[in-house]
């Protein structure tokens, strides 16, 4: 269940007393093992198993010892090595992760306040590795690994004493060294001890005093707390400590002031399935702070061991579900993933923050592709004009634009030009700008108010009639009205728009798209589909679905911004932002526009671009853009714009990359 931290509190303050974390039940009682030598350090805190591919059984313990820095332990306990690299206090481990391959190894260095990278050599040596970019804006308390599943980006989470938590993506460089770059950050408001993160997109966090939480691991996600438990009106008496996550999903978490550990299953709604404690012999845990579970092999931090000698406790995970009661289950699968195109460039980001930027149109310069522009929408405030670098080349403060399109061949003043019509907000009109091929930018040429007839006028799309020549432009609202007008040409060198059809929905459209050469315009319904009908004010095909949400899994309403792939002999795609999963549905353009697949636009750590997410408006062009898009492009509004967190901007991605993740064709 995802709620606000407010109700939480709220729900919380609810709970009847007796809802207690005490137990009067007897917890079993799991015979370690083996237990490590005393660290040679100050302390005992995290610790990761280097995995021995030929052998399990000479698989290696690596383990923070504080002041000593880094203990290599074998599986019996005995130390192998110790390695004073730091003050090392939290560690973790991501297989085939270093750059060129090889075990990545990431320990908090608590003396200078930083995360520390290294690459795990033969015996378990960690070999430091430059790390450039991070520089965390708290005291850090501790440090997981994650990586996305659906771009396979490596994150590195930092949280801090006061419940600070950062998400910074790591990237390699040639030299070999690894660079941060700030994904997101948030808090929680108070200290942080631990986390991890399975790698199915999910990463826990423990409060000591207040209990374990899960968020979304992904940076494109929204930022939602859900509880998995709370101290004292939970199953956790005072304190939580350490959390680690099994191959079957199932959490182990450190309920250290009652010297045990809770078991949980994410999968079942985080149900409390029982607790046990761990001894070695007569020395039981208490206090237990980090837990680590690797495949079979759990360990757990015990920094009061007697006589004050900290270590590690080392149980396998089989026993603790046979203590438990539990049955031993599959591992949980990977997530299903969706192929990947990632952007090349990244407009600047909107003036203003929130729900700002929301549509994009292409246009190609006919003299030059290289110097064409992309216009955006801020519906905040106007209309941006990009280049494809992504720099601002003119902004309009012309009122709340939500969506625009574009049309060349616009009989204008003796002249053909290429008109510009984005639905204003403000006005509750439609406006209407001639775009300077030679300045690259807009001028406003509309003959006065151009009024919607429309409380909030949403959604909008051109129409250039293949039959007529005519110009026309759709808009609709958020109650499912839309209209469609005819641009005209006025003697004084205005564009007026007349009203020539109603086209009533049931429920909520904005997303649209004409195509000028077969006649079709498709619209989509948020939470319903995608519709296709003719174009022409009269005698056009009658209204069909196109696609339903509730028919295919891959989309996720809303469905928001939609665009068209045009190619020779009526082939091309129609691309769809599914909103609800952050994708692209792609269909066919020519028959009965079959669903051809779907994709996400992935984040490029090492360009410094994010991945795009929650998108509204999108546009797509299969005429070349100059040498860095030979063969079209798409450009997706960013609803979120992580990595660094910044007002919602534009991507632009070459279309060879979507035509390579779904197998398409591209245009020539």
């Amino acid at each position: 269940m995802k709620t606000s931290l407010f109700a939480i509190a709220a729900g919380l303050a609810a709970v009847p007393a007796g809802v207690m974390a005490q137990q009067a039940a007897s917890i079993p009682v799991v015979a370690a093992s083996a237990e490590t030598q005393a660290t040679d350090g100050s302390g005992a805190d995290g610790a990761v198993v280097v995995a021995d591919p030929a052998d399990a059984s000479r698989s290696l313990i690596l383990a923070g010892a504080e002041s000593a820095g880094i203990d290599v332990f074998d599986l019996a306990g005995k130390r192998v090595g110790t390695h004073k690299v730091g003050n090392i206090r939290a560690l973790d481990l991501r297989a085939d992760a270093a750059p060129g391959g090889g075990p990545l190894l990431a320990a908090l260095d608590g003396k200078d306040n930083a995360p520390k990278l290294f690459r795990v050599m033969a015996g378990g040596v960690p070999a430091p590795l430059a790390l450039t970019g991070i520089e965390p804006g708290m005291t850090v308390a501790g440090l997981c690994f994650s990586r996305s599943h659906r771009d396979d980006t490596l994150y590195l989470f930092l949280v801090g004493d006061k419940g600070e938590i950062e998400q910074w993506g790591l990237s390699s460089e040639a030299s070999g060294a690894m660079n941060g770059r700030i994904a997101r950050r948030w808090s929680l408001g108070s200290e942080i001890g631990y986390c991890a993160a399975d790698d199915r997109g999910s990463v826990y966090f423990s409060q000591e005093a207040v209990g374990v939480w899960r968020f979304a691991a992904e940076p494109e996600a929204e930022i939602a707390p859900e509880i998995v438990d709370i101290v004292r009106l939970g199953h956790i008496t005072e304190e939580a400590k350490g959390v680690g996550i099994a191959a079957d999903g199932r959490l182990l978490v450190s309920d250290a002031s009652a010297n045990r550990l809770n078991i949980y299953d994410p999968l079942d709604g985080y149900a409390y399935l029982g607790s046990v404690a761990l001894a070695a012999g007569t020395d039981q845990v208490e206090d237990g702070g980090s837990v680590t579970v690797a495949g079979p092999v759990v360990l757990v931090a015990d920094d009061d061991n007697s006589p004050e000698e900290p270590n590690f406790k080392i149980a396998g995970w089989q026993a603790i579900l046979a203590a438990a009661g539990l049955p031993e289950r599959p591992a949980v699968p990977a997530p299903e993933t969706m192929p990947l195109a990632r952007p090349t460039v990244e407009t600047v980001p909107v003036e203003t923050g929130g729900d700002a930027a929301d549509d994009p149109a292409i246009w190609i310069n006919p003299a030059d592709p290289a110097q064409s522009v992309v216009i955006g929408t801020q519906k905040q405030s106007g209309l941006y004009v990009y280049d494809l670098e992504g720099k601002v080349i003119q902004f309009l403060p012309d009122g709340r634009m939500n969506n625009v399109d574009l049309r060349s061949g616009f009989r204008l003043g003796g002249r053909d030009v290429t008109l510009v019509t984005a639905s204003n907000r403000t006005t509750k009109g439609i406006s209407i700008y001639v775009l300077d091929p030679a300045t690259r930018k807009l001028t406003d040429v509309a003959d006065g108010l151009q009024d919607t007839g429309f409380k909030d006028p949403y959604g909008l799309c051109m129409y250039r009639s293949a039959k007529t020549r005519k110009t026309y432009v759709f808009v609709n609202q958020s109650d499912g009205k839309m209209r469609q007008w005819e641009l005209v040409a006025t003697p004084a060198g205005k564009v007026r728009a007349k009203l020539v059809r109603d086209l009533p929905f049931e429920t909520q459209v904005e997303g649209c798209v004409a195509d000028d050469e077969t006649g079709m315009l498709y619209t989509g319904e948020e939470d319903v589909g995608i519709w296709r009908e003719g174009a022409e004010p009269r005698g056009g095909p009658a209204r069909t679905t196109l696609a339903k949400v509730a028919d295919n899994p891959a989309l996720k309403d809303d469905m928001e911004g939609i665009g068209l792939y045009a190619m020779a002999d009526g082939k091309g795609y129609l691309v769809v932002s599914s909103q609800g999963n952050d994708s692209y549905a792609v269909f066919r353009r020519e028959g009965d526009n079959a669903y051809v697949g779907s994709f996400r636009i992935g984040a490029d750590m090492a360009a410094g671009i994010d991945g795009v997410s929650e998108t509204d408006g999108l546009d797509v062009t299969s005429m070349a853009a100059g040498p860095a898009f030979p063969h079209g492009l798409m450009v997706a509004q960013d609803g979120r714009n992580v990595s660094p967190p910044e007002n919602q901007n534009f991507k632009l991605v070459p279309w060879e990359r979507v035509a390579k993740a779904l197998g398409l064709e591209i245009g020539q």
